[in-house]
């Protein structure tokens, strides 16, 4: 028997780096979603103030399997 998932969009934001912002992302997701499978890592980009990166933000498809 084979088994449908579903994708959606987030956006997660951490001052220390991407990987954590990924961390971040998915520790969100999980807590919301059951069943997360998966996450592409779609877009990073960085937030400067003065000079200086402030934060990293990146936008993930996270995948996640439905109950049957």
């Amino acid at each position: 028997m084979g088994s449908v998932a579903r994708i959606t969009n987030i956006s997660a934001r951490s001052e220390t780096s991407f990987d954590d912002a990924v961390r971040v992302g998915i520790a969100r997701a999980n807590q919301t979603l059951r069943n997360v499978s998966g996450a592409w890592v779609k877009d990073q980009k960085v937030e400067i103030s003065d000079g200086q990166i402030v934060a990293y933000q990146v936008a993930m498809e996270v995948t996640f399997v439905l109950d049957d």
